[in-house]
């Protein structure tokens, strides 16, 4: 029997601000808003949240089911991984992820009911996304691609999604948000795929840090904090608060300094526990700016 304590970890704690942040914008983005109704923001953010948290889960259980059968990550360092540590079977951790996928599909229904029946639609390609990102005969990260996936799905979808089913309509805010959302996300893909350039270049697993390098992916590890910034400051032309998630960023210094230093695995590790924070703070931050516009 596998721990509780290994299942948590194998679910990669660290990354769910990922899940948490684009659905907080989302909200804020409506919450500031005239004749939008409290409940409808806090119950439908709330399913909305428990779609991404879940699908953030399950894609992190697929991605260690897919990785551990390649034999991606038997030499790996950093975090265990369920499959290629054997703390469980790769039977096991699949079916993680389908439970996983499951549990997004249902709140997912729910809100497809109460809002729109096209979501189920939108549903159906963020699981498969989800899974082909590492599973499959072709998966896209393994061919750098992987963050575009993220910025699509855990920054312009995530974000966008949550403001439509709340408004049933999709604004030039909500995308600008959602690029805030994305950079971030990106960014802690990036410093995750930073610490493992050896390993993935010897699996032939082409991330984007694999392709430029160690000192280039460095450098773009701290351009996604720049590109998050001028997305804030896009959106702080129309709503000025906005610009309160650029304080923010400050608690992104540690993290680029690190991450631009590090001479080991460890330092990566520390660097990808303090990007989730940054990522907490700047987007926080720039919700609470939205919602006193």
């Amino acid at each position: 029997m596998t721990s509780r304590a290994a299942w948590v970890s194998g679910a990669r704690p660290r990354t769910l601000p990922a899940a948490v942040v684009p659905v907080a914008i989302g909200m804020a983005v409506v919450a500031g808003e005239t004749g939008v109704d409290a409940g409808r923001v806090v119950l439908h953010g709330g399913l909305a949240l428990a779609v991404s948290l879940a699908l953030q889960v399950a894609v992190n259980y697929a991605n260690d089911y897919s990785d551990g059968v390649r034999g991606t990550d038997d030499y790996r360092q950093g975090p265990m991984r369920l499959v290629a540590s054997g703390a469980a079977s790769a039977a096991a951790v699949k079916r993680a992820a389908i439970v996983s996928f499951a549990v997004a599909g249902v709140f997912g229904l729910v809100l497809a009911a109460r809002t729109s029946w096209w979501l189920l639609a939108v549903g159906v390609v963020c699981m498969a996304a989800g899974w082909t990102y590492t599973g499959g005969p072709k998966p896209y990260g393994y061919l750098g691609l992987g963050e575009v996936f993220v910025f699509v799905f855990f920054g312009l979808v995530a974000t966008a999604g949550t403001v439509f089913v709340i408004v049933e309509q999709i604004t030039r805010l909500a995308l600008v948000s959602g690029a805030v959302a994305g950079f971030l996300a990106v960014a802690l893909l990036m410093v995750n795929n930073i610490r493992d350039i050896e390993n993935d270049r010897t699996s032939d697993k082409i991330t984007l840090a694999v392709g430029l390098g160690p000192r280039r992916a460095r450098s773009a590890y701290s351009l996604m904090f720049l590109a998050a910034a001028v997305a804030m400051v896009v959106a702080a032309l129309d709503e000025p608060p906005a610009a309160l998630g650029l304080v923010g960023l400050l608690a992104a210094l540690p993290a680029i300094s690190t991450v631009r230093a590090a001479r080991s695995t460890l330092d990566l590790v520390r660097a990808l526990g303090m990007t989730a924070r940054a990522q907490l703070v700047v987007g926080v931050l720039y919700a609470v700016g939205l919602v006193i516009q």
